[in-house]
């Protein structure tokens, strides 16, 4: 089956009121030991569902989506659910909550380690080598007299007595804390090629439109997680993401995610399959006791590490020197993503290739907008800055983690920098006749500023200054000052929107310390790359340029406008 999701297609089945009633409560009852092809397709609906809700902007947080008609089993919740989840629970909150609803077995890698190998230290959000499970628990009904039971050592773990606190688990428990608390960004940093009685949770998908689906997730190496909702007929694959402040957001899938190393599973992955073995069946249909096992790999049909390695693998085994060929041609890896998910083959109509690359940055600054007034709402920005940066701007905690915006600013960065990439490729492919590319009018340069200039400015939207006053801004202001633009959470209002003129700052309560922090962190802001592993917690004294690993001299280029105009990318 495609996944090419139109309206008809984000109605889940109708369920009566007799199959809500059995999970109308907060008891978690298993009523089918796995999940079937329809269970996965329904699945993918639900997640569908809610992405469109989010795209059309009808909800904006975890809580509201899952509260609103874009969840239909939102009539049946009891009383007591949180509905929260930031990047890395999202996935396993919308897994677990549907298999509660529909009466399913659910499994969690409960706690993960880094892999045992040479130089594989540090942060476990980051390891260069990435991680393996060590850990989970089987969301199963007991006989009321055992726990909760955490797989310490496998070898020593006698699966039988694996028994809960109450019969039937607590869905509610679970969702509101014991799934979310456990799943952490690192659980996704691992290949998937982990199969045995800890299996990863997670395997790597080949590239097609029946294995890239709703539902599917996507991990970025630098600690970002998303989850697909919808893939067009020309190759675009959409997602959903959440962030600390339970906000959710859309976007397009395009080279803000990176690849790396295969230990660090960056890319696309699918929940692995789960069965039930070894229970019984109470009065009640629902199933007690035995333990959940994971599908092999080997029983997968689109396990595949082609992402990884390419569709030709380098000969010497060196992940980065893998080829994507498609039709004899060489390709890069995001080319030849497109390509697989077309319904077809592929044809690129360059106009409206740049329409939805500017909306989807729209969507992006608009996001923005309201990460940066939650911010100003918890005054953070009054606070005086704190004498160093965190160790890591990109990997922390606490404030930082909560109102910074480096990770998000960097995302909107480098998809400013790939629609300059993409349209110059387009143009030039075009002129050299690749049939890929469809224009039939005789000034693509020209056409395509029109079209820019025409989004970028129909792109409305405005923060609110440290006055209260909005601001009004455009998509093409917001490109010449993104690079401007405050990551840091201590600034105001105006820096955090790169403001420049008097005029503009003329509301700033900003200090002389504070405006010299932001001057400092220039360096920082010019940088697109995000690097965990790097040493960033200088004082103002010491930030006083690029430093190993931190901070460029100079941005990329990101004037779209020049190059339409003269054809003339800046050097």
């Amino acid at each position: 089956m495609k996944w090419i999701l139109g309206l008809c297609c984000l109605i889940l089945p109708a369920l009566s009121q007799a199959q809500f009633n059995p999970f109308a409560r907060t008891d978690w009852r298993v009523m089918k030991t796995q999940w079937s092809a329809q269970d996965e397709e329904n699945f993918s609906r639900f997640v569908a569902r809610l992405g469109a809700a989010v795209e059309n902007r009808l909800c904006d947080t975890v809580k509201n989506c899952l509260k609103s008609d874009a969840n239909p089993y939102y009539s049946s919740d009891p009383a007591g659910l949180v509905y929260y989840a930031d990047c890395a629970d999202l996935p396993y909150f919308l897994r677990a909550y549907f298999a509660w609803k529909n009466g399913l077995p659910m499994s969690v890698a409960s706690r993960v380690s880094a892999r045992p190998v040479a130089g594989n230290t540090g942060d476990i959000r980051y390891t260069p080598q990435g991680n393996y499970v060590t850990g989970r628990f089987d969301v199963i009904a007991g006989n009321g007299r055992k726990r909760f039971a955490f797989i310490e050592n496998i070898e020593d773990y006698d699966f039988g007595n694996l028994m809960l606190a109450t019969r039937y688990p607590n869905a509610v428990a679970l969702l509101n804390g014991t799934i979310t608390s456990s799943t952490l960004s690192a659980t996704f940093r691992m290949m998937g090629t982990e199969d045995g009685k800890l299996y990863a949770d997670f395997y790597p998908v080949k590239l097609t439109r029946y294995s890239v689906r709703p539902g599917t997730v996507i991990y970025d190496p630098n600690g970002h997680v998303a989850v697909v909702y919808k893939i067009t007929a020309d190759g675009q694959v959409y997602y959903i993401d959440s962030h600390p402040d339970n906000t959710l957001t859309s976007g397009m899938y395009n080279p803000k995610f990176e690849r790396s190393n295969p230990y660090q599973g960056a890319g696309f992955k699918n929940f692995r399959p789960l069965t039930l073995v070894d229970a019984r069946q109470d009065s009640s249909g629902a199933y007690v006791g035995g333990r959940v096992v994971g599908a092999k790999n080997t029983a997968l049909p689109y396990y595949s590490l082609e992402q990884f390695f390419g569709t030709n693998p380098d000969p010497d085994g060196k992940w980065s020197k893998g080829r994507f060929v498609y039709n004899g041609r060489d390709v890069d890896y995001y080319e030849y993503l497109r390509i697989m998910m077309a319904n077809g083959e592929l044809r690129i109509d360059p106009l409206v290739d740049m329409q939805v690359m500017v909306r989807d940055l729209c969507v992006n600054l608009k996001d923005r907008v309201q990460a940066v007034d939650v911010a100003v709402q918890s005054g953070v920005q009054n606070k005086p800055h704190p004498e160093r940066l965190p160790y890591n701007i990109y990997g922390t905690t606490g404030e930082w983690e909560q109102w910074a915006s480096p990770s998000r600013d960097a995302r909107l960065k480098v998809s400013f920098a790939n629609l300059l990439i993409q349209i110059r490729s387009m143009v030039q492919r075009h002129s050299v006749g690749d049939p890929t590319i469809v224009y039939r009018g005789n000034n693509l340069r020209g056409d395509l500023l029109s079209i820019y200039q025409r989004e970028a400015t129909s792109c409305q939207f405005a923060y609110r200054n440290s006055s209260g006053v909005s601001v009004p801004m455009n998509l093409e202001q917001a490109r010449q000052r993104v690079f401007d633009m405050s990551f840091d959470p201590y600034h105001c209002a105006e820096l955090r929107w790169g403001a420049k003129t008097s005029q503009e700052l003329a509301s700033c309560r900003d200090n002389q310390n504070k405006r010299a922090w932001y001057a400092a962190e220039r360096w920082l802001r010019y940088q697109t790359d995000r690097t965990y592993d790097a040493r960033m917690d200088y004082s103002l004294g010491e930030l006083t340029g690029p430093k190993p690993g931190v901070g460029v001299a100079n941005p990329p280029d990101v004037d779209i406008v020049r190059f339409l105009q003269t054809g003339v990318r800046r050097h």
